[in-house]
């Protein structure tokens, strides 16, 4: 009897979450950039260092997304492209990363919700767009960082705004043949994420 009583109630719950799982496509604009430029020398070795935060720019993210609710709760895996821009004084940073949030949501007021989580991050390639640079691989692919945000559902459009940071640092190093110098470039994001999502 016990038995057939949790067969029941395990069936039960998986109807639950199938009558509440939802999956859709989203994307939109981020506006941020990444950490810290700092030159480390030059190539009479005399040590020199200066430090430069880079300015905020737009990017795009594109991707899919499911949604599992319970009782106003909800989690919220999504897997996204994201590229991520930076201007530096010489030279233009491009990110581009695979995104994967988990978020865990409550709804607040009627369509209102807020959201966060841990967002694992898989960095694609990362370039650097001016005269004489060059740029070597990220110090380490996989990172992970967070999102918080707020959002509101209306019908199968949902709208939504977070904020994305990363815990720690992850270095590429350059050279900068024009002023012969290295440098370092902590391509951690900080940036707002403004999406747009369907479901379907």
């Amino acid at each position: 009897m016990k038995k057939l009583m949790l067969i029941a109630f395990v069936f039960a719950g998986m109807s639950l979450s199938a009558q509440n799982a939802s999956f859709g496509l989203k994307g939109g604009l981020n506006f941020g950039a990444t950490g810290e430029y700092e030159s480390v020398g030059d190539a009479t070795g005399d040590f020199t260092s200066s430090f430069e935060d880079g300015e905020n720019k737009t990017g795009f993210h594109a991707g899919l997304f499911a949604q599992f609710e319970l009782l106003g709760i909800f989690i919220q895996p999504e897997l996204m492209y994201t590229q991520l821009n930076t201007e530096y004084s010489t030279f233009d940073y491009t990110l581009n990363k695979i995104d994967a949030p988990v978020l865990l949501g409550v709804n607040i007021l009627g369509p209102l919700n807020i959201k966060a989580g841990p967002s694992f991050q898989y960095i694609l390639d990362n370039k650097a767009d001016g005269a004489g640079i060059e740029i070597e691989e990220v110090e380490n692919d996989i990172t992970v960082g967070y999102q918080l945000g707020a959002g509101i559902n209306l019908g199968r459009l949902a709208f939504d705004l977070r904020y994305e940071g990363a815990f720690s640092e992850n270095t590429a190093f350059g050279l900068n043949e024009t002023a012969a110098e290295e440098f370092t470039l902590d391509s951690r994001p900080s940036q707002w994420i403004l999406s747009v999502a369907y479901a379907l």
